[in-house]
């Protein structure tokens, strides 16, 4: 069964439009034989109608002694006729089927007084007695009556009723036909979803976002190129850390050595360069530390950003002005230090830190406000690039190499979110951090 299902996708589409056109026309098919059978008993009850309007004149013609002769031989299989002085049905059945059936008769008789009652289906019975049935009497002209039991003799409404069920049956089957045709390509495209899902992490820096290789072979060659562009992408960033690690550690051994010599100088000549020399340490240890960042083997968990932000603050000596959002999914420890750097700018650079939990657009947002002079809007950009700094100076007094925005713009991008800068109305720099929500 298996070999029969086509691998490609324009196989499978072509098979789901061929099910949905065999499924359409095999409802359609049986719909119209049984409309066909409606039609069918409709047009014998009307010739029996209309056999009974030319039989009543012809029995007035005859003597009430030779009428149920005639009743006898205008009898059929379908109905039975029968000539007498007293009516079969005693009084007109109230209903407005059997006074619909009963006032055609009626017009078509030149107003002859027509009784009717409607006769339940008997299932035990003949075939000819399963369907629902009339019995009539129709007064004569010249006195007695003629009585009628017809069985599939359906009064207008109730034919009325079958065309109504039918187109009613049929737009059902063709909705439910439509139903699982949506269905099923819902199934088929499911693949393209999951991939455009992962492409979007991918482009938030997340190197972990996967795509299960399933579905039809396009979809699967499509995930497998995908999953492999990640991978490659994955070890050149690995390698690229390992890197800079590698050139910010060797780095530290002749910058040490380099500052030994220089503080056996003369103070006057040894002061520039050690300077000079603590900002290359303070580059060299960022670069390991950016690396580092990059690199962290931290398990995932589920974190509640309002206890992480009022430990946050409470260390380092910001005001947590509370709020509440859901739980995301990251590293602890890394969230903790990207955010750490944006509170540790705040505070360095505005004199103070206010920070903020709230939720907008489905993910938690931490606001981080100073009071500080703020940044012009063409280098807010700027500032997240690896050793931009608000000013030329490297010393660890004044903030280090620059690398802090940059480090916690890298480890949130890999967690689905972002970090943004902006210039508050009323002075001072906001910065805001988002973070998706677990799932």
């Amino acid at each position: 069964m298996r070999r029969l299902y086509p691998d490609g996708l324009a196989g499978r589409f072509a098979l789901l439009l061929v099910a949905a056109l065999l499924a359409a026309n095999l409802v359609a098919v049986v719909l119209l034989s049984f409309e066909r059978d409606r039609i069918g008993r409709e047009a014998g009850a009307l010739r029996e109608i209309e056999r009974l309007v030319a039989l009543v004149p012809a029995m007035e013609a005859l003597d009430p002694e030779r009428r149920p002769q005639l009743a006898r031989r205008a009898s059929t299989r379908l109905a039975r006729i029968a000539a007498g002085p007293a009516p079969l049905v005693a009084r007109d059945q109230s209903g407005p089927r059997a006074a619909a059936l009963g006032r055609r008769l009626s017009e078509a008789l030149g107003g002859r007084e027509v009784r009717v009652a409607l006769l339940a289906p008997r299932p035990d019975g003949p075939r000819h007695r399963r369907a629902e049935g009339v019995a009539l009497s129709i007064a004569l002209e010249a006195g007695g009556w003629v009585n009628v039991t017809a069985a599939g003799l359906r009064p207008p409404e109730a034919a009325a009723e079958g065309g109504r069920a039918f187109l009613t049956v049929l737009g059902l089957s063709l909705l439910t036909v439509l139903a699982v045709g949506l269905l099923w390509l819902r199934h088929l495209t499911r693949p393209l979803g999951q991939l455009a899902a992962a492409a979007r992490a991918a482009g938030r820096g997340d190197r972990s976002a996967r795509v299960p290789e399933e579905g039809a072979r396009e979809m699967r060659e499509a995930a497998a190129a995908f999953n492999e562009m990640q991978a490659r992408i994955e070890g050149f960033d690995a390698e690229r850390m390992r890197v800079l690690a590698a050139v910010g550690h060797d780095l530290r051994t002749p910058i040490t050595s380099l500052r030994i010599r220089a503080e056996m100088l003369d103070e006057a000549e040894a002061e520039p360069m050690v300077r000079t020399l603590d900002e290359m340490a303070v580059m060299a240890d960022g670069l390991v530390s950016y690396a580092r960042s990059g690199r962290e083997a931290e398990a995932a968990e589920e974190v509640e950003l309002a206890a992480l932000l009022d430990r946050l603050c409470a260390e380092r000596g910001a005001v947590f002005e509370g709020g509440a959002a859901g739980p995301v999914r990251g590293r602890p420890v890394a969230l903790t230090r990207a955010i750490g750097n944006l509170v540790d700018n705040a505070i360095r650079y505005g004199g103070a830190a206010r920070v903020r939990l709230r939720e907008a657009g489905g993910m938690a947002v931490v606001e981080i406000d100073d009071d500080g002079p703020g940044i012009p809007d063409e280098r807010r950009e700027a500032l997240f690039e690896p050793f931009a700094r608000g000013e030329a100076s490297r010393s660890a007094e004044t903030g280090g190499a620059g690398l802090g925005l940059s480090i916690a713009r890298s480890i949130l991008r890999a967690h689905g979110g972002g970090v943004e800068l902006s210039n508050r109305a009323g002075g001072g720099l906001r910065a805001v951090v988002r973070l998706p929500h677990a799932t």
